[in-house]
């Protein structure tokens, strides 16, 4: 199962997204972002954490760096986010 997520997605990076104007408003982008979550939480943890992140990114959200985090959370990963920040001086 965990194969045929990431074969799925990777089969929409190469040729749907193209088509699209670039919209995520997250580092990494959406789909990387589930291809390893899939990858480090499994199939269904994975795709759950996923959604969860398409869902968060749309126009009236500030975005930014947003790395899966080590445990499950369909939840934003502010510390990452916040140590990227400060290492970068921003404020």
């Amino acid at each position: 199962m965990r194969k045929f997520l990431i074969k799925l997605v990777m089969g929409y990076k190469r040729f749907i997204s193209p088509l699209l104007p670039a919209s995520c408003r997250y580092y990494p982008t959406c789909s990387t972002y589930m291809i390893d979550a899939v990858r480090k939480h499994g199939a269904l943890l994975g795709f759950v954490m996923g959604c969860a992140r398409i869902l968060r990114c749309h126009p009236f959200v500030k975005g930014g760096y947003d790395p899966v985090s080590d445990h499950f959370t369909i939840f934003r990963n502010k510390r990452a986010s916040k140590d990227y920040r400060r290492s970068m001086n921003l404020k």
